[in-house]
């Protein structure tokens, strides 16, 4: 199987599978010199992992995560970065029933048909479970970005099924299991998931990410435009089949008038942009919006066909997330750090001497 990195300078490579002994990850690219340990990575491992609230999955893992290259001394040497999260809770008998059946709306008919073969256990490859090697490899480009740049980026639940959530503080989405920038819908979300939950169904999500403090001059005019590069990094999230770079959508039903961003010698106007012109960041906020989709292993029984291609139906049981968008966030900040700072390092690369003749803000 190819297809297991991304990235240009700042390479990320992922190996491991949901019931496999492990995931592990390698950041290639990564500047030496940087103060790096095992909790500057596990923090963020913290966030996305599976069991810390009854509204994700019950398996129960540490996502404790090793370091086990690239470090000396508690710095980055400039060499490649391994590290190492295993898998401590499997339970692949919940799979056995569903082995010759594929799941609507899951890789598992597409993967057969690709490769012949598959590993029915908990998705295989194309569990959500291999997105802990993206948010540590993340953690390592939010910590460079900011320490460098002063970049920050954060995330939030914007919408959970049918209810949208608006925006109120960042202090509010570290209180709540939800990701929520507004504590007062936690009590309408929870019972929603509840009856979600026992009605064996599952539902969508939106997630907001922003960057804030994104120099002028990021990305590729043409190929490798930056928006473009993070377009395709959020969409090659698991369940993901949506998104946004500022106005997104919305710009469809906005004039030349109201969408292009007036500059002032203060700096822009508005921001239907999303912080990207021709694929270069402006300098504003890079704002990126993600829609995923319901999670597909649910347990009302739905028509398929098995491996034989007669009709049959499936069923899902055991531990399964009913919205994998509430553990979303931290997976698209990580993806958002991982190509800002992939471009980071190509823009110091090819322009770093070069200093801007205009200012703006």
């Amino acid at each position: 199987m190819s297809g297991n990195s991304f990235g240009t300078l700042y390479c990320v490579t992922s190996f491991g599978e949901s019931h496999g002994p492990a995931y592990g990850g390698v950041v290639d690219g990564c500047p030496p010199g940087l103060d790096l340990k095992n909790e500057d990575l596990q923090k963020e491992l913290d966030r996305r992992k599976p069991g810390s609230s009854r509204h994700v999955t019950q398996r129960r893992e540490t996502d404790t995560v090793e370091i086990l290259s690239g470090i000396y001394e508690g710095k980055t040497t400039g060499t490649a970065i391994g590290f190492l999260v295993r898998n401590e809770d499997q339970r692949s008998k919940d799979y056995s029933a569903i082995a010759e059946k594929f799941r609507p709306g899951h890789a598992d008919y597409t993967y057969w048909q690709k490769y012949g073969i598959r590993d029915p256990r908990g998705g295989g490859r194309a569990s959500a479970r291999e997105t802990v090697v993206r948010v540590a490899a993340g953690a390592i480009a939010k910590k460079w970005l900011q320490q460098r740049y002063g970049v920050l980026i954060r995330g939030y639940l914007a919408q959970l099924g049918p209810h949208p959530i608006a925006f109120k503080s960042w202090d509010e989405v570290g209180t709540n299991p939800f990701f929520s920038a507004d504590g007062s819908v936690i009590k309408k979300l929870e019972d929603f998931m509840d009856q979600l939950r026992e009605s064996g169904d599952s539902c969508g999500a939106r997630v907001n990410v922003i960057a804030e403090k994104v120099p002028v001059g990021w990305g590729e005019p043409v190929y490798g435009r930056l928006d473009a590069d993070i377009a395709g990094a959020m969409m090659s999230i698991n369940a993901v089949k949506g998104v946004e770079i500022g106005a997104g959508f919305a710009s469809i039903a906005q004039k030349g008038s109201e969408h292009g961003d007036e500059m002032t010698p203060q700096g822009f106007l508005s921001n239907n942009n999303g912080g990207v012109l021709g694929g270069i960041s402006t300098g504003q906020e890079v704002a990126v919006s993600i829609a995923l989709k319901p999670t597909s292993s649910i347990r009302l029984r739905r028509r398929t066909i098995d491996t034989q291609g007669k009709a049959t139906t499936v069923q899902t049981t055991g531990r399964h997330d009913p919205c994998v968008g509430i553990r979303a966030t931290p997976i698209a900040e990580a993806m958002l750090a991982c190509v800002l700072m992939d471009h980071a390092l190509r823009y110091r690369a090819q322009c770093g001497d070069v200093t801007p003749p205009t200012k703006v803000g």
